[in-house]
Order: structure tokens, then C-alpha cells, then sequence
């Protein structure tokens, strides 16, 4: 049999175009949320604008900062903010709320929120521990809330291709993972990235979309040995994990703030091998290539969301999601969350950064 790129394998029918899953496109019956912006830094400007291209609506933001806040209200037309996440929280006009603070204040703001009552979107990592993503999914159930990790990710069209690729046996059995996300980012003890008060780091920033894009396909390994260096702040500056996933199957997966590599990733399988374009985390294309291909078969992203424009899907998932009365996200739950948050605790650990 030879492999197809149609709706499932078709005998001695070449692959000309790779399947996908649906995707969450936008204006499709999802309701339009409104939602609380919760910090409002960099990543939160990026999300807001990305929402343009979807029916969701920023409609408040909260800052320790009332000055911040009304600043990124006026530059974004949103209606409300507050000087306290307390009373972003607490506006009845807002649905969902988004965490956008430091990776050390999710649980903490993640929690708070819930306990509002509000469906909660928390930027990854969804918090530093598994035992912390486990205390958030717990809240969440007692008060009947929905509540996702922000890995944007696994609702880009890519994601949908991937999965479709795996479920339909396109690369035979996966035997081995590879992806890597290195960025240079300046020295500077007072950065956030650099800082182990607010878990900082490569392994928590950065690797983690290796992290997640290795738990896709495998899921949790059954051993690790990680080794990096430190930054001499007390934080990760890069790292390298090998993870066994048992029967023959291995990745390895590697992140940096030292450096800018290519941030590519593949799965290569006993028939095929699929591989991501550069920036493999944010809308890229897609080639399928092995020896039962008459030539490589590339997928391109026509969707025109470039970028971080990309968070703009994983709002609408997250609508569709509400919508259905679901409590988390089918495709990527609270136990695999937390599942990876232990695997990069793991890391961290071994590293054990100076």
C-alpha cells in the first residue's frame, strides 16, 4: 500500500495533499465572550489584537497598575480597567479572563479567578508544578468553570493536519520526536526570564512548546535525563531532554535563551517523516516526505494569521469549547497539563540550575 493524503489510505493511490481535522474557524456559531485581560504586558497585547480576527471581545482589563491599565485600555478600545485583578475579576460583564502575569502568579491568579466564577484561559505554563495544575483543575470542577492552558499551539491549522496525519497512519508508528525552540534573549538579572523568583528560564518559557509538541504525539515519558546550564541567577539557560517513551520510541528535545536556532520540530515514523517550517510553535507549513512518496508532499497555512495573530484560534476553541458545556479542552486536558508540567519540573530539577 502506499500512502495517501486523502480522506484515509487508499491503495496505490499517491499522497498528494495531507488531511486535517476541522479547525476553529471563527463566525462559525461560537459565542462571542467577553473577556478580562489579566495583566497587561506584552503577550496580552499580542493576544488582544489577535482577536480582531475573531468575534470574541475584550471588554476590561485589570492592572496593579491603574495607570497600565487605562493605558492599555486606550491603546486597545477596550471599555473598562481596573487598579486591581480583584475588580477585573468581579465585573460581571466579563465570561472568561485571561492570565497574563508571570508564570509564578498563575496559580495564585488562576484560583482567584475561578473562585469568581469566571472561565479562565491561563497563559503556559498553566502553573510551575503538577501538583499546582491539579489544585487549579480541581477549583475549576468545584465551581463549574471551564479552564485551559493558553498553548496556542495545538489549535493552529497545523495542529489540526497533525493530528489527522496520526490518527490515519500516515507515518506508520512514530518512533521518534525531535523539536527545539532556542531564542536569544539579552542578559539581565532584573528580566523576567532571568529571574527564579518569577520561574523563569528556558525549560518553563521556551520548551515547553517542545514539551507539548513531543506529549502529542506520545504522551508522558516513562524516563527522562535532562542536562543545561544556568544563567548564575538561578534559572535554566538551556537545556537538552532525552525522554524514553518505552517499546523503542525516543525524543529529544532541546530550548535555549543563549541562542536563536531554527525552532523546528519532526516526527519521524516507520513509513514517513513530517516535519514543521521555522518558529514550528506559531503558524508554519508542514512537509511529508519518506520513501513510499513519489515526492514530499507540503502543506501551507492559507489562513493569513501570521505570527501571533495565531492566538487568535485558541480564543475560538475555547468559545466552541464553552459553548458544548465542556469543562476543558478535548484537545489538550488538565491531566496532560499537568502531566507536562511535571516532566518539566523533572528537568528543571536535574539541570539543577546555578
Amino acid at each position: 500500500m502506499r500512502l495517501t493524503g486523502t480522506d484515509r489510505p487508499i491503495e496505490g493511490d499517491p499522497v498528494r495533499s495531507l488531511p486535517s481535522d476541522p479547525r476553529f474557524e471563527t463566525d462559525a456559531g461560537e459565542p462571542a465572550l467577553r473577556w478580562g485581560i489579566l495583566a497587561p504586558g506584552g503577550i496580552a497585547a499580542a493576544f488582544v489584537r489577535s482577536l480582531r480576527h475573531t468575534v470574541q471581545r475584550p471588554v476590561a482589563v485589570g492592572s496593579r497598575s491603574l495607570d497600565r491599565a487605562q493605558r492599555f485600555a486606550a491603546e486597545h478600545g477596550i471599555e473598562s480597567a481596573y487598579g486591581s485583578y480583584r475588580e477585573l475579576v468581579e465585573d460581571p460583564e466579563v465570561d472568561v479572563v485571561y492570565v497574563a502575569a508571570p508564570h509564578s502568579e498563575h496559580r495564585e491568579l488562576g484560583l482567584l479567578a475561578i473562585a469568581a466564577g469566571k472561565h479562565v484561559l491561563i497563559e503556559k505554563p498553566m502553573a510551575t508544578t503538577a501538583e499546582d495544575v491539579r489544585l487549579l483543575a480541581a477549583a475549576a470542577a468545584e465551581a463549574g468553570v471551564f479552564l485551559m492552558e493558553a498553548m496556542w499551539s495545538r489549535y493552529l491549522p497545523q495542529a489540526a493536519v497533525l493530528r489527522a496525519v496520526l490518527r490515519e497512519g500516515l507515518l506508520g508508528d512514530p518512533v521518534t520526536v525531535v523539536a527545539d525552540h532556542g531564542q536569544l534573549i539579552p542578559f539581565d538579572p532584573n528580566g523576567r526570564l532571568y529571574r527564579p523568583e518569577l520561574a523563569g528560564g528556558a525549560v518553563l518559557d521556551l520548551g515547553v512548546y517542545a514539551v507539548q509538541f513531543d506529549s502529542m504525539v506520545f504522551g508522558a515519558p516513562r524516563a527522562l535525563t535532562a542536562v543545561g546550564t544556568g544563567t548564575g541567577t538561578g534559572v535554566d539557560a538551556t537545556a537538552t531532554l532525552v525522554l524514553d517513551h518505552g517499546e523503542g520510541r525516543q525524543s529529544t528535545l532541546t530550548t535555549s535563551l543563549a541562542a536563536a536556532s531554527p525552532s523546528r520540530a519532526f516526527i519521524a515514523g516507520s513509513q514517513a517523516r513530517i516535519e514543521t517550517g521555522e518558529l514550528f510553535y506559531t503558524p508554519t507549513t508542514l512537509t511529508l516526505s519518506g520513501p513510499e512518496l513519489d515526492e514530499p508532499v507540503r502543506w501551507v497555512d492559507d489562513s493569513g494569521r501570521d505570527g501571533h495573530l495565531g492566538l487568535s484560534w485558541q480564543a475560538t476553541a475555547l468559545a466552541s469549547f464553552v459553548a458544548s458545556g465542556l469543562r476543558e479542552s478535548p484537545l489538550h486536558t488538565l491531566a496532560e497539563t499537568a502531566e507536562i508540567a511535571g516532566t518539566m519540573a523533572e528537568a528543571i530539577r536535574q539541570i539543577a540550575p546555578a
